[in-house]
């Protein structure tokens, strides 16, 4: 499958940020967000079906991700949460989109919904994989189960300064290395894995990345100019617009978990999902299921 071409960029906020996008320009806007160590053509199935639907399919790069820059040096290059959010709130706000459905995993999923919980007027609707996708920082230090724990040995590898040169020096390899692992039973080939590897050599990649693993436990401090965001998002704002959420039966991040698990974490009407067969990526995985999940919260708004 060819790259999505062409790219739009456009300055919002602190950011110059890279997107594609098809379907019609008055259609119904989607925003579909990638994760880490992933790009764009997570959804290069999936946007041009809802394109078919009639949708305006929005897919931005992330910061830190393929041609997305910083306008400004002194800018902090930050991965947290609030900045990730802030990001896709600034998007919207350039491309004059009041309101979209949101859709998102991993990185992604998290900026939709930090956007979907403080920010519910802008959100028309989400579809969020691995449910309530926002980190509680101040119990980011308590220990989960040894076998959870095992799952995040890359995250303390980016703890330390070995793992900050480690995935300078060898980005590719450990990308395609946590691809294999989250996702057992997805056969990419190699030319699925080099479209999006391009993204990774983006200038600002090693330092949100470290950034973004470090923050979420407390051990860097965030950005000063999302304080306020990280503020609200510390008291795990529930989220009230209508939502759709996955887990994967085959995640090698993050198990499925049933949806009472998340219940008081959404005040909204609400599906959770467990999709069999599937890892950590599921629009490049099953795109025919998510893109439909999109759609039964484009319908009603």
């Amino acid at each position: 499958m060819e790259p999505l071409q062409p790219l739009h960029r456009i300055a919002a906020g602190v950011l110059e940020i890279a997107w594609y996008e098809c379907g019609p320009a008055d259609g119904p806007p989607v925003f579909l967000m990638h994760g880490f160590p992933y790009d764009i053509h997570a959804y290069a199935e999936v946007a041009p079906m809802l394109a078919q639907a009639g949708c305006r399919a929005i897919v931005p790069y992330l910061r830190g991700f393929g041609p997305t820059r910083f306008l400004r040096q002194e800018t902090p290059r930050s991965g947290e949460q609030a900045a990730l959010g802030a990001d896709l709130l600034a998007l919207m706000d350039a491309l004059r989109i009041p309101r979209a459905v949101l859709a998102g995993y991993d990185w992604g999923g998290r900026a939709a919904c930090v956007v979907a919980a403080l920010w519910p007027e802008r959100c028309a609707g989400l579809v969020s994989y691995n449910g309530y996708n926002i980190h509680d920082v101040a119990r980011a230090m308590e220990p989960d189960t040894p076998a959870n724990e095992r799952r995040y040995w890359y995250q303390y590898y980016f703890h330390s300064e070995r793992g900050r040169a480690g995935l300078s020096q060898h980005r590719r390899e450990l990308a395609r290395l946590l691809w294999q692992l989250w996702s057992p039973t997805w056969s990419f080939d190699d030319a699925t894995f080099a479209r999006s590897a391009g993204a990774f050599d983006n200038e600002d990649f090693v330092e949100v990345v470290i950034h973004s693993y470090r923050q979420r436990y407390g051990l860097a401090p965030g950005d000063p100019a999302y304080a306020a965001i990280e503020a609200q998002l510390a008291s795990q704002p529930a989220i009230a617009v209508p939502a759709i959420t996955f887990d994967g039966e085959a995640d090698g991040v993050r198990s499925p978990v049933p949806a009472a698990a998340q219940a008081h974490r959404f005040r909204g009407p609400r599906s959770h999902r467990i999709v069999a067969g599937v890892g950590h990526n599921m629009p490049q995985e099953a795109p025919r299921g998510f893109a439909d999940a999109v759609l039964e919260l484009v319908r009603p708004a």
